[in-house]
């Protein structure tokens, strides 16, 4: 077959495609079919198969950091690089940088039922493009040239070499005549790029990728939603900002949140009850799950994207999720004096929730192998709020884990899961790093071109076969052989239990 010129492996698809075509009319019309025809549509389905020889899976990996930090509603100042390196941890560096922040702004009324203020979300996408780009020798122009002031903007992968930012407005779900103003993007000589971005009150996203990616893979269908799920269930002081992208055949999905707090006297003895604040987190997440959609768009064209979370390949939730630690909290203060994590990981309600099968059913988190990321006492301290004996004014808060990172899907391995020690607010950021597989289409034999769409020369009568005739008609032979393999039984089987 290597051999062979690849327009007569096109004059061969035609012929077995008319011939398929044929052979279905003459099912419909009560016709049977001879032995030679059925010896004929063997041998043509022989050619399919070899056409799939020669388009061969490739499964490369990338590095993926994930990180999310609740700043107390503090504007990022320049001091603040030296922490951001801590955090992102440069000297390892990776493919993909994931950073979700919470309170970039004071959760006052203002700002959560205000018009949405972009400032403190283009400062840090400044502080973060700069940290990321100075550490290898490819400082940006501060200030930016053109600085993107939009709070909710994505990377457009259009058919030219050269990639623009587009700045549109995706929100959970669906408005009429959206329209996407474009905008040059400054400095292309930086070592990352700012694939996306959005920001819903307080709670913000950023995504990076290294600018080599984009000329080795196809990366497509990036798109954000958010979902406010807070004061009377739909303001944005809590909940979620979302990216989705695809890279090559896997897609992605990025969940910044932040849940509901508080913790109420009690919980330490709650168990195996579903009330109060945590409650109110569980409900928060299934609300998240539920409203996070991604829409399809017309420049989608013929390609598939998912439209929740949880259609997509490789997942990752992180954020301020506020689950805390069914202990009181003097024996928690013990417990962590001696380093004992494991004994706090086991009364610990978001690892109980990941145990019991409850929102988070089949999820994962690395092993936490630091203390509790919140209550800090205040900025510059590493003093935890509360305790005996109370100071004056301070918040009694029992310390916890409020600061995680979870993930979902195969073909992803955690290599580090750490927090940092930066004093910028009242929590600890957290991160962690990852290897995750993708996916990529290569051709075995270069030689092969794809069939051009054919035209049915028969009109088919029955509306169903018509339908599914000129969809088969209009396709190429790839997305003919991606079609018959997601219709078949099978692969809707595999692709409902593989996670």
């Amino acid at each position: 077959m290597d051999s062979e010129h690849p327009n007569s492996r096109t004059r061969r698809f035609r012929k077995w495609f008319t011939w398929k075509l044929k052979r279905s009319d003459q099912f419909r019309d009560g016709e049977i079919s001879d032995g030679d025809e059925e010896d004929k549509g063997e041998d043509m389905d022989d050619i399919v198969r070899s056409l799939e020889k020669d388009r061969c899976i490739l499964t490369n990996e990338l590095r993926v950091f994930v990180g999310t930090w609740n700043v107390a509603g503090r504007s990022p100042i320049g001091s603040l690089a030296v922490d951001l390196d801590e955090w992102l941890n440069l000297k390892d560096a990776a493919d993909i940088y994931v950073l979700g922040f919470q309170e970039i702004v004071p959760l006052n009324t203002m700002n959560v039922i205000g018009a949405q203020d972009p400032t403190e979300a283009t400062n840090w996408n400044l502080l973060i493009g700069k940290t990321i780009n100075e550490k290898y020798g490819c400082p940006w122009l501060t200030p930016m040239l053109n600085p993107i002031t939009s709070d909710n903007y994505h990377y457009v992968g259009g058919p030219e070499s050269e990639r623009r930012v587009s700045v549109s407005s995706l929100p959970s779900t669906p408005i009429r005549g959206q329209a996407s103003i474009q905008q040059k993007e400054p400095n292309r000589g930086s070592r990352y790029k700012l694939m996306a971005s959005k920001k819903m009150v307080g709670v913000f996203i950023s995504v990076w990728m290294k600018r080599a990616l984009l000329k080795q893979y196809h990366i497509s269908g990036v798109k954000v939603c958010s979902v406010a799920c807070g004061i009377l269930g739909y303001l944005g002081n809590k909940g979620s900002v979302s990216v989705t992208m695809s890279i090559e055949g896997t897609s992605f999905c990025f969940i910044a949140a932040h849940l509901a707090s508080g913790e109420k006297k009690g919980d330490e003895r709650r168990r195996n009850h579903q009330k109060g604040d945590e409650g109110r987190r569980n409900h928060q997440v299934s609300e998240i799950f539920r409203r996070t959609l991604f829409p399809r768009r017309p420049q989608d064209g013929d390609n598939y994207y998912p439209l929740t979370i949880l259609g997509h390949d490789r997942i990752f939730w992180f954020g301020d999720l506020n689950y805390r630690l069914y202990l009181e909290d003097i024996l928690a203060r013990q417990l962590i004096k001696q380093k004992d994590w494991r004994a706090l990981q086991e009364v610990d309600q978001l690892q109980r929730e990941l145990a019991d099968g409850g929102v988070f059913q089949g999820w994962k988190e690395g092993n936490i192998e630091f203390a509790p990321t919140y209550k800090y006492s205040s900025s510059n301290c590493n003093r935890y709020s509360g305790g005996l004996p109370n100071r004056v004014g301070e918040k009694q808060r029992t310390p916890a884990w409020c600061d995680r990172i979870l993930w979902y899907g195969k073909g992803v391995k955690q290599i580090s899961y750490f927090r940092s020690e930066s004093k910028f607010s009242d929590h600890r950021p957290v991160s962690a790093l990852f290897t995750t597989k993708i996916e990529v289409t290569k051709s075995a034999n270069p030689r092969v071109v794809v069939p051009l769409p054919i035209v049915p020369t028969k009109t088919i009568s029955h509306q169903t076969e018509q339908h599914k005739a000129h969809k088969e008609a209009t396709s190429t032979l790839l997305s003919l052989i991606v079609k018959d393999k997601v219709a078949s039984p099978t692969y809707k089987h595999t692709n409902r239990t593989k996670r």
